[in-house]
């Protein structure tokens, strides 16, 4: 599985066919990037606001979209997709409402997208979503929860993988932490890779390698300014 990162929470997981699913796609202009260069087969989206919602900037004519879709579904008949029900805020959602986090299944990898979650979940929800292999996970802040809280959360998941999102990178005009926060707090737990692209390939066999959870920084995608 090839995994890009398109800024802000835009993920795009490719297939060994070359099936495409892009999770909580933006539209570039009203965050002061690029619009992702993507055609997408299936969109998942976590919640409907503004910055997670561009459906027909990243869609193929006729792609599947599954909007805060709760339960096990199948996405293009043949990758199992997981819904779960969470909040956006630190207070049962009365402040930001909801947002479901996708669990996806590619090519043997599970990836769980966070979207915008705003609190520490239970033991019991973190049991629920488990195994994860590669975990998209907020850390910016403002919105969604912080650094620190994004490390309680790696900690409750244990992925083999943990890739940040939802944090400031040059252009975006929304007031969030930027990622070097979220470095320092984890780096004395996890090892921390940089990667010069804002590319992954991702394999069960490659998974397998690792002792321990490993967080990968991805690089800005170059589409953006």
């Amino acid at each position: 599985m090839i995994l890009r990162w398109h800024g802000h929470a835009c993920f795009e997981l490719v297939d060994r066919d070359g099936f495409t699913v892009v999770i909580d796609p933006h539209d570039g202009s009203s965050l002061g990037l690029k619009p992702p260069a993507i055609k997408a087969d299936a969109v998942l989206i976590t919640h409907e606001h503004f910055d997670h919602n561009a459906y027909s900037v990243v869609a193929k004519p006729g792609a599947e979209k599954y909007s805060m879709k709760e339960g096990v579904f199948t996405v293009g008949r043949k990758h199992r997709a997981l819904g779960v029900r969470l909040y956006h805020d630190k207070v049962r959602g009365r402040r930001r409402g909801e947002v479901v986090v996708y669990k996806v299944e590619v090519d043997g990898v599970r990836v769980l997208h966070l979207g915008d979650l705003g609190h520490v979940f239970e033991e019991s929800t973190a049991s629920m979503l488990k195994p994860v292999d590669v975990l998209l996970v907020p850390v910016g802040g403002t919105f969604t929860i912080d650094a620190r809280e994004a490390l309680e959360v790696v900690k409750l998941v244990e992925p083999r993988v943990a890739i940040p999102m939802h944090y400031w990178t040059r252009g975006l005009n929304l007031p969030l932490q930027p990622v070097d926060i979220f470095v320092d707090v984890v780096k004395d737990f996890y090892e921390v890779v940089k990667v010069d692209s804002n590319e992954l390939a991702v394999s069960p066999e490659g998974l397998a390698l690792l002792q321990k959870t490993r967080v990968y920084v991805l690089s800005t995608p170059r589409s953006t300014s």
